[in-house]
């Protein structure tokens, strides 16, 4: 099962979700032998029908033309106060994480045990792999950046984005400025199939793929979901589900959101 990953205990796809194929028992029994608490197995990518999960993606780009007028003024103002380039990871490495803490600060939720050393580890992570590394600048000054994890030869997913709050907040309007020519690289010049930015979020630390869909003409493109267990874990989502809308505790109440999605009730 060379395909799949072990991600904070969560066996996932290594690859573009449209190539994911629906495991056989005996496939994701194997992954479960070698750790983790579960197997995340999506399929059935960009069915016609309507299901309780989805990746977020976009699969054209029109310019400036497919835009508001107000988007169009944010896109603008933001390519011109602001420079959006493809960087090196020893830049990230060095200034990246100081971004990506005041990111996590200013999150309404936290999900995640962050600290510079898991930042540093998971960017020696992505020079195994194909990833691009993109740097928002003021003048000289890197106020932002995004990791991009190459599904070669045509597609691509948007990771880890951090931008210095204060950016965030002001009229410069980074988002904008950022997705813009990430996709105007990707899908406009490299002519990638599709951009994605991750599945359904289960956390819901982050309003980005709201942002996406509503101002950049991202779409869902929903998928099947199954969700395998090792068996003690089966037992204790089983006890917790009745519980799930109370419970606060944020790595048990992904959990529970998973499975409600799994079940088609979120």
């Amino acid at each position: 099962m060379k395909d799949y990953y072990l991600y904070r205990k969560a066996w996932r796809f290594e690859g573009a979700p449209h190539r994911e194929p629906k495991l056989e028992k005996k496939e994701w029994q194997s992954l479960l032998k070698q750790g983790g608490l579960l197997v995340r197995n999506t399929y059935n990518f960009d069915q016609s029908a309507e299901s309780s999960f989805w990746y977020i993606i976009q699969d054209s780009f029109n310019g400036l033309d497919g835009f508001s007028s107000n988007e169009r003024n944010k896109i603008r103002r933001s390519n011109k106060t602001l420079s959006f380039k493809r960087i090196s990871i020893d830049l990230l490495k060095s200034e990246g994480w100081n971004i990506l803490k005041a990111t996590y600060e200013d999150y309404t939720v936290s999900d995640r045990a962050m600290n510079e050393t898991v930042f540093l580890d998971y960017l020696t992570e992505c020079e195994k792999q194909d990833f691009d590394y993109w740097g928002i600048f003021d003048q000289d000054r890197l106020i932002g950046f995004c990791t991009v994890w190459l599904w070669l030869p045509d597609n691509c997913e948007y990771g880890l984005i951090g931008i210095l709050p204060e950016y965030k907040h002001n009229n410069t309007y980074p988002y904008y400025g950022l997705f813009y020519n990430m996709n105007a690289y990707y899908l406009g010049e490299k002519r990638f199939r599709y951009v994605a930015d991750g599945a359904r979020s289960i956390t819901e630390h982050s309003h980005i793929q709201d942002f996406l869909i509503q101002n950049f003409n991202f779409r869902k493109a929903y998928c099947r979901l199954a969700i395998h267990y090792q068996w003690w874990m089966k037992i204790a989502v089983k006890m917790l589900y009745p519980f799930r809308k109370i419970l606060t505790l944020p790595r048990i109440k992904a959990i529970l959101n998973m499975e409600a999605m799994q079940r088609g009730e979120k």
